[in-house]
């Protein structure tokens, strides 16, 4: 049975039993009766906790969604992708189980399909998290619908069958996120090709896959999808992937990506797309000057986001948009100074925990603030993000070029993992920890780290950030013996070795020889 919702297919029981979560067939739009204090637009991660947040604290929240509840990081983003990386994961241990004395029959195969379907079960089972029957017992309005700004007070809801409900608020918050978005690649719109909306729908692994873009999302499914066993082929106009990470961390993972069998298109440009006679897809490239024509089965473009702001009549109260979405200042408000923003509609971090924190401020600001008094700032937010390719590259802070730009005269530590334990018997010892401290000083203004597990790891140095901990203060942390986050450890040792100067010497010496002698 084919869906409307492209997310929703295959309509198996997995799918089924989301959209009875997420966005039930039966559900019944509420009458509202009086204001609200709050209309939240979007429940994606922005809007739920916008929602949640407030109607606890003892708001009259509306939730207006139009698609799946959940938004990208439960449908089409984080979760999903996440559960197929597992897979990859696992099929690359099997391949590799040799190296550790296991031995692997030749004829093992990957069953692709199943994976797809471990991933809508598990991506099922999670959704309960996030659906409308939850919020609505939290005292939440759930409406479905496209939401519209009418004036400065009301928005209406028009439901798919054409009903209208006029709401009336106090506040109002835009969380209506961002999609995918295609670039100007001549022939583009004369193949069918995947986006991360419609990717994980996918049943069958093809067995020539092309991905335009080494970004975040290029790079974890060009490697996922390598490690399942298709031949992959990943464009990127510039000569390194995850080009927006550092260098030396992009090329330990570009190392691990040429072992896994993934073919590095890099340095194309001029790119064109047309179909082939026999159904496929031919894309076309200008690779380090040489053009070259690459057939494959399927072709996922993965650069390009654009904000939801259609449909919204932003015009109609003042709030100002462009390209890359809607306009706020510190405090999250939009230029209609009694509508907020929040997660990827407006926000460069376009993360799922930004999204979260960025909604903290929201309710905090329009609820509770007076005046300037209580506001808080996004700026304040120290963000994290992870890369959760094998290995991962996790970072926080300011990268070097970002010191340079901003004047700040760093001191930067480097541990890598060959020199770390547990890393070395895990078989994981490419990569490292990078931490810059302002010169002189150990306050760590950012961090870079590229392990297996760097995700989790970055987490240290993102508490010591925010509770403003000193690099050199991490070494009198005692870390079990071994663990990979020894190395961050080490990294204290290395600031605290600089601290012994001629004087402290000295000083240590006399020391040494009043207690026990020359």
């Amino acid at each position: 049975m084919k869906h409307e919702l492209v997310q929703l297919t295959p309509y198996d029981k997995h799918n089924q039993e989301l959209e009875a979560s997420v966005h039930p067939p039966d559900w019944k739009n509420p009458t509202p009766d009086k204001p609200y204090h709050l209309v939240v637009i979007g429940a994606g991660t922005a809007g739920l906790v916008t929602a949640a947040g407030a109607a606890g604290l003892g708001a009259r929240v509306a939730l207006i969604e139009r698609e799946l509840m959940g938004g990208d990081c439960l449908n089409v983003g984080c979760v999903p992708s996440k559960g197929i990386i597992r897979a990859a994961r696992v099929a690359a241990t099997v391949r590799d189980a040799e190296l550790f004395g296991v031995n692997v029959p030749p004829d093992v195969t990957f069953d692709f399909g199943k994976a797809m379907e471990r991933m809508r079960r598990l991506r099922t089972k999670i959704s309960p998290n996030d659906s409308a029957q939850r919020f609505a017992d939290m005292g939440i309005d759930v409406y479905f619908g496209q939401g519209t700004f009418v004036d400065e007070n009301t928005v209406t809801v028009t439901q798919k069958d054409g009903s209208v409900s006029t709401l009336k608020f106090k506040k109002a918050v835009i969380a209506t996120g961002a999609r995918a978005s295609a670039p100007p690649i001549p022939g583009l719109d004369s193949v069918d090709y995947l986006t991360n909306e419609n990717l994980f729908s996918l049943t069958e692994l093809p067995q020539r896959f092309g991905i335009v873009g080494s970004g975040p999302i290029g790079s974890e499914m060009a490697q996922s999808f390598a490690r399942f066993g298709s031949e992959v082929f990943l464009f990127e106009r510039d000569g390194h992937i995850l080009t927006r990470e550092d260098a030396d961390a992009a090329a330990v993972v570009q190392k691990q990506f040429e072992r896994d069998g993934v073919h590095l298109m890099l340095n194309s440009n001029n790119m064109a797309v047309k179909p082939t006679d026999d159904g496929k897809i031919c894309v076309s490239a200008v690779q380090n000057g040489v053009p070259s024509d690459t057939v494959v089965d399927q072709l996922l473009i993965a650069v390009g986001r654009a904000p939801n702001t259609d449909g919204l009549n932003l015009e109609a109260v003042n709030v100002k948009y462009d390209r890359p979405g809607i306009e706020v200042n510190d405090n999250l408000q939009t230029t209609n100074p009694r509508i907020y923003a929040a997660g990827d509609i407006c926000s460069k971090y376009k993360f799922t925990h930004a999204a979260d924190f960025q909604a903290r401020i929201v309710i905090q600001n329009a609820l509770f603030a007076v005046g300037p008094f209580g506001k808080k700032k996004a700026s304040d937010l120290i963000i994290p993000w992870a890369t959760y390719t094998s290995p991962e590259i996790a970072h926080v802070g300011m990268y070097e070029h970002d010191a340079k730009d901003a004047g700040v005269e760093i001191d930067t530590y480097i541990q890598e993992f060959a020199d770390v334990d547990r890393a070395i018997l895990e078989g994981q010892d490419e990569g490292f920890v990078k931490v810059h401290t302002k010169k002189g000083t150990d306050e760590i203004v950012g961090a870079t780290i590229v392990a297996e597990n760097a995700g989790d790891m970055i987490s240290e140095i993102t508490v010591a950030m925010t509770s403003k901990v000193g690099l050199s203060k991490i070494a009198s942390a005692i870390h079990p013996y071994p663990t990979q986050a020894e190395a961050i450890r080490k990294l204290g040792d290395q600031i605290n070795r600089t601290k012994l100067t001629p004087l402290a010497r000295k000083v240590l010496n006399l020391l040494r020889r009043l207690n026990v002698g020359a």
